[in-house]
């Protein structure tokens, strides 16, 4: 009976091991699945996009069991804090204020962001360089902001509510602007489409991919941004705590960028190579 029972306790805990371990190798990872091509759905409801497929790479080099869970974008991070999924790969960039509350992997692509117009705006042909970097600064991006500033003055703008777009515009760097906004990018670039906004800003992928599906005249202006309150490239989010989590992403994310895989889906996705 005692040689039953020690059997009955051996055997109990290595199901509790196997069930631990497979608990630890499920990882859930939330996206939005509404700001192609980092991430959308297709026709089907199928989620699809440059991080979408990354992901599943991510956790092939992990080799985790991983799931997508959908979120809206204001709700990305209240989701992760709140134990909804693991992590977020949702187009974030890696900010200091975002710091504050959650961990993020090393970057894995670059993020640039710009404003767009309808062909034929005001805003077309504004003499600013093609590009701003705000954590170097210098005179060029000072000037390129004191223009924008000017051309700006009385537009509409839209953007995607809390995300780093909105925040740049209400830091006031390129004067105050009326800022109108949205809980998706795709409600966004409707409004501009139909001229109830002036220009709105974004990652500049999202205007191109949206101009090239939607046949829309949707062209860029001004110079694109980078840097400052736009972060430092695009990363997972991950909890504060989950430190061996963080440790697993960043190495996987080593072996994507090595191997060319980041590269490879950021110019089937972006058209160029945005990886870090």
């Amino acid at each position: 009976m005692k040689n039953i029972f020690k059997f009955f306790l051996s055997s109990f805990a290595a199901l509790m091991i196997f069930f631990s371990s497979a608990q630890a190798d499920s990882i859930r990872i939330g996206t939005e699945g509404a700001y192609p091509p980092w991430n959308a759905k297709d026709e089907s409801g199928k989620l699809i996009g440059f991080e979408v497929e990354l992901a599943n790479w991510l956790c092939i080099y992990m080799k985790a069991d991983c799931t997508l869970v959908e979120q809206d974008w204001d709700g990305m991070i209240p989701g992760l804090i709140m134990r909804k999924y693991d992590a977020i790969m949702a187009g974030m960039s890696i900010t200091d204020e975002r710091m504050k509350t959650i961990n993020f992997s090393q970057g894995y692509a670059d993020e640039v962001a710009s404003l767009a117009v309808m062909k034929g705006s005001s805003l077309e042909g504004m003499d600013t360089p093609k590009a701003i970097n705000l954590s170097t600064g210098g005179g060029a991006a000072k000037k390129a902001l004191k223009t924008l500033t000017a051309a700006l003055a009385g537009k509409t703008i839209g953007v995607q509510t809390a995300t780093i777009h909105q925040n740049f515009l209400e830091s006031g760097d390129v004067g105050s602007v009326k800022i109108r906004t949205y809980k998706t990018q795709d409600e966004v670039n409707l409004d501009l489409a139909a001229g109830r906004i002036d220009a709105a800003l974004a990652a500049a992928v999202a205007f191109t991919d949206y101009a090239e599906k939607s046949g829309k005249s949707v062209v860029l202006v001004g110079p694109t941004f980078s840097g400052g309150a736009f972060g430092n490239g695009v990363g997972v989010g991950i909890r504060k705590d989950d430190t061996e989590l963080l440790k697993r992403f960043n190495k996987a994310i080593n072996t994507a960028r090595k191997n060319g895989k980041i590269s490879e889906l950021a110019i089937k996705w972006f058209g160029f190579d945005a990886s870090m």
